[in-house]
């Protein structure tokens, strides 16, 4: 008998539910600009991330990263990533670049990003469409799955 994966719209609302509690526990004093975020796993796994500032800006680390990395320290494949945040000049926050390169490495192309606000307004994309241009490489799903380099002929 096969567990049943949750529907795609429970799974989306659960990730922005998520995202919003994770917010939460940001610990942003010098941005005042708290973020959560949150995985879903391909089996439905939830993982939460809050931003954590640091007076010296470069050890300071993104909610996105945070719930990205534990994902691989307890070897789960991300299938959803969600952000909440305030919104930034009037749209919606997506990922940072650095988020979306460590997403890319860690989860690959097809994976699904929401960026949710503080209202609960959405909008869900997928990790190509934020980054078209990037090449598919060895991920740390595929290393989970034993995988051997899948997509070096595409880079």
């Amino acid at each position: 008998m096969t567990a049943e994966k949750t529907p795609r719209h429970a799974k989306l609302a659960r990730a922005i539910e998520l995202a919003r509690s994770a917010r939460e526990a940001s610990y942003s004093p010098y941005s005042d600009f708290p973020m959560g975020a949150a995985v879903i796993g391909t089996h439905d796994e939830e993982i939460l991330g809050a931003l954590v500032e640091n007076v010296s800006l470069g050890l300071a680390m993104c909610s996105e990263r945070v719930a990205l990395f534990n994902a691989v320290t307890q070897r789960i494949v991300p299938d959803v990533l969600a952000l909440c945040s305030q919104r930034t000049d009037d749209g919606l926050t997506f990922p940072c670049g650095a988020c979306l390169q460590v997403a890319l490495e860690v989860a690959g192309n097809d994976l699904t990003v929401v960026a949710v606000d503080l209202d609960g307004d959405h909008e869900v994309l997928t990790l190509s469409e934020l980054l078209p241009r990037a090449p598919h490489r060895h991920t740390a799903a595929d290393h989970f799955s034993g995988a051997e380099n899948p997509g070096d002929s595409e880079v």
